[in-house]
Formats: C-alpha cells, sequence, structure tokens
C-alpha cells in the first residue's frame, strides 16, 4: 500500500518570476523625465536632485538630462539627473 499520495506535482510550483531589479540607466546617460533609473528592494540608492521615488522604493528622473551617481556621508549612493545645457 502507498504511504504517499503519488501526486507529483503538489511538490512544485514554488519558482517565482524574476523581479527584473537592479540599475536601468547608468551614469552620464542621457534620460527624458518619467524614466526609470534604478530597480531595488530598499534604498540601496537614494534620490538626489531631480529624482523622485515609487512607493516599492524605484527611482525615477523628474526631468530630462544626464544620470549622474555619487557617494555621500556614510557611503550612501545617490542618484542625480543633471538637466542638459543649452
Amino acid at each position: 500500500m502507498a504511504h504517499k499520495k503519488g501526486v507529483g506535482s503538489s511538490k512544485n510550483g514554488r519558482e517565482s518570476h524574476s523581479k527584473r531589479l537592479g540599475i536601468k540607466k547608468f551614469g552620464s546617460q542621457a534620460v527624458k523625465a518619467g524614466n526609470i533609473l534604478v530597480r531595488q528592494r530598499g534604498t540601496v540608492h537614494n534620490p538626489g536632485l531631480n529624482v523622485g521615488m515609487g512607493k516599492d522604493h524605484t527611482l525615477y528622473a523628474l526631468i530630462d538630462g544626464k544620470v549622474s551617481f555619487c557617494k555621500k556621508a556614510e557611503g550612501k549612493s545617490f542618484v542625480s539627473v543633471i538637466p542638459f545645457e543649452n
């Protein structure tokens, strides 16, 4: 007599889709307002000048310009968007 249920698929099905996290626009790359710069869990990178943060900690550009990454106090990373020079 079998001591197991015999339904092999009941133990499977835990694989989740990858969340595509990471940096989407790198330093000195041109971006338009609304472009996503970084998708992250928590504040690995913090918003700097002209950068907004969504409720899931996604950083996005508020203006057209060039991306800039820098480290400030306590080694925190900040992402800013510098406007284009006319």
